[in-house]
């Protein structure tokens, strides 16, 4: 299911140059790269988060600055590979995670001084809301964008063809 949700969210990808993966096309300040970097950057977060569980830890502020932004030093072809290989990694720990019921210490933050514990299970199913959450933005950033959208491309994927929509006067 979490693959799916992925491939998803990769439709609304599909096709892009940088100059559109870095293009806002609704009032939000989100884009379709930034949405990318955003949803692999929280996979790698929750995944360290699980791995070191470490009851010190501390939401790292100035790490998450530009999450949502493709910097000038980043491509937007440089995240699609950090997506596809945070998507193995992902996988793989899912796989081979021994308790899904171990409890997590959550790192604090400033909203969350006294975080408590998560279960592997709900981190990871919060894990698989984001991607669904963010995967709805990018359909609608795209759309905007170029007209696309994930429900029309996976039934043209699936064989569908359709009339030209005739323009209303």
């Amino acid at each position: 299911m979490y693959d799916d949700q992925r491939h998803n969210l990769l439709i609304a990808m599909n096709g892009l140059t940088e100059e559109q993966a870095r293009t806002r096309s609704t009032a939000s300040q989100l884009t379709l790269g930034g949405l990318l970097k955003h949803v692999t950057l929280n996979e790698r977060g929750w995944i360290d988060t699980i791995t070191r569980a470490d009851p010190d830890a501390e939401f790292d502020m100035e790490a998450v600055a530009h999450a949502y932004e493709l910097t000038a030093d980043e491509t937007f072809a440089q995240w699609l590979e950090e997506f596809a290989a945070q998507a193995e990694r992902t996988n793989s720990f899912i796989r081979e995670v021994p308790d899904l019921d171990a409890m997590i210490p959550l790192p604090r933050a400033p909203w969350d001084p006294q975080p408590g514990h998560q279960s592997v299970r709900r981190i990871l199913l919060h894990m698989f809301r984001e991607t669904a959450h963010h995967s709805g933005h990018a359909d609608i950033i795209r759309e905007e964008l170029d007209g696309e959208n994930t429900t029309m491309t996976m039934a043209r994927d699936a064989g569908m063809t359709f009339e030209e929509e005739v323009p209303q006067e």
